[in-house]
């Protein structure tokens, strides 16, 4: 075969493969439509033309695209040139998956386009579609888990500047370096809650979830399938597809077990395991999963008493209790109310400020809810209130029970026999500069100032009452 009949046949069998890849997607297709230079139809086959309400395909020849298919995009394909492989477009019946193409002359220039409508009602795309809408359906759902597993707090939420609350903020920030379990000790209410929340923030772990669960909220018998999670079908009513517990979910984050004291023995065994294996198995499952969570727990039970009354295991304390933070009740921190009073307020986004008299009836209060209790005292005083400025008869009302704060005397503020004034002076102001300068580790400059005091004045206190600067 000499070159020009083979030219010939290969132009012969390329018109013919594009007039039969025509045909057959013509044939296949739910509608096709051909636009000139201008975006006006050329032809249309009747099944298209029947969709958008004409009588016959006839009707739509030489009119604008848009004006029978309101949302063609033919004609942003005339003027760019490019085609549009797949796409969805509405119809006033079901939308349509469509394909757009250029038509080029032999120069090459764009001299129209051609649209087919693939699927109708996506039928034929079902099994994909099914399998991507599934995937975007675990991907959303996994990413509002996320986000609801997020931390709130910080240690900037943990307000106060006392002694007390700046030890638990000193232990907690060093806790979070670590992966020991914490042991978070306090009444209810204290913002244990919060420090378990900071931590994890302030930890490694951060980017992943933090879990919390309440042993007393959750019914005994529904606990162990909350905290391991169970296999499919485990009992009856449960999960056909089986459900994650709080261990799973957790994985690689932290696990907050709020009033564990409450938790019951044989569960308590099993989280030992947990602790000790770094394994669990998922209620009705024969399968042992691996676990990396960070423990974090707290209670407002005294736990060694419940190890004494058999309500505890001891084994289970001992591996929690690697880095107890005792977490102070409100009336062991009063100095810190105006700070966490202001806070408030300004959390309710309250206009309301205290005067004097109100924040000294603040502090001889003695919070036996602590700082929950002192939220709900402001929020309800704020919303009773006409004045801006809330007075100590504003907040009794709002107390309602007033429970005074029993101050026991230290033992160096009680006098000694036959001591003159100005020995239990010397004695008050030694016992007060010792123990400033151990809590500040020796450290004169930081001592003085906690005190109030210049450094050359602590000094010669120091020398006077015999203290030397070791301490």
């Amino acid at each position: 075969m000499n070159p020009t009949e083979s030219l010939k046949d290969y132009k012969r069998v390329r018109t013919l493969a594009i007039r039969s890849l025509f045909e057959i997607i013509e044939q296949s297709s739910e509608g096709t439509v051909i636009v000139d230079r201008d975006a006006n139809i050329v032809w249309m086959n009747e099944r298209y033309a029947r969709r958008f309400g004409l009588n016959s395909a006839q009707e739509a020849i030489g009119r604008a695209c848009e004006s029978v298919i309101p949302s063609s995009l033919l004609r942003e394909v005339v003027r760019t040139g490019r085609p549009i492989l797949l796409d969805m477009q509405d119809t006033p019946k079901e939308p349509l998956v469509v394909m757009r193409l250029p038509i080029h002359d032999s120069a090459g220039a764009v001299i129209g386009a051609i649209g087919f409508a693939l699927f109708d009602e996506l039928r034929s795309l079902s099994p994909m579609l099914k399998r991507y809408l599934s995937m975007q359906e675990e991907l959303a759902s996994t990413r509002s888990l996320l986000r609801a597993r997020q931390t709130r707090y910080n240690f900037a939420h943990f307000i106060g500047t006392s002694s007390a609350s700046l030890e638990v903020k000193r232990r907690a920030r060093r806790s979070a370096s670590a992966d020991s379990p914490v042991l978070l000790l306090g009444e209810t209410g204290t913002g244990k809650e919060l420090l378990a929340q900071a931590i994890h923030g302030a930890s490694p772990r951060a980017h992943k979830a933090f879990v919390s669960i309440n042993s007393a909220a959750i019914p005994e018998a529904l606990l162990e399938a909350e905290f391991f999670g169970t296999a499919p079908g485990a009992f009856t009513g449960a999960d056909r597809k089986g459900r994650a517990g709080k261990l799973q979910i957790a994985q690689g984050g932290t696990l907050f077990l709020d009033e564990i004291g409450d938790m019951p023995l044989p569960l308590q065994s099993k989280l030992l395991r947990v602790l000790q294996e770094k394994e669990y198995e998922p209620v009705g499952s024969n399968e042992v999963l691996q676990s990396d969570v960070r423990i974090i727990a707290a209670t407002s039970m005294d736990l060694e008493a419940a190890i004494k009354r058999g309500e505890f295991r001891a084994d289970l304390y001992y591996r929690l209790n690697v880095l107890p933070i005792q977490v102070p009740p409100l009336r062991e921190r009063l100095d810190d109310l105006p700070a966490l009073s202001e806070a408030i307020l300004e959390e309710l986004r309250s206009q309301h400020e205290l005067n004097h008299d109100a924040l000294d009836l603040l502090g001889q209060h003695a919070w036996p809810g602590n700082i929950r209790e002192l939220r709900n005292v402001l929020e309800r005083t704020a919303l009773l209130s006409d004045d801006l400025l809330l007075t100590a008869a504003d907040i009794r009302a709002a107390i309602g029970t007033f429970t005074p704060v029993t101050r026991a005397l230290n033992p160096h503020q009680e006098p000694l026999p036959q001591e003159t004034f100005s020995q239990a002076r010397a004695r008050f102001d030694r016992h007060l500069i010792e123990t400033t300068l151990a809590q500040c580790g020796g450290k004169v400059v930081e001592a003085a100032e906690r005190l109030g005091l210049g450094r050359s004045t602590l000094y010669k206190k120091m020398v006077a009452l015999g203290i030397a600067e070791s301490q």
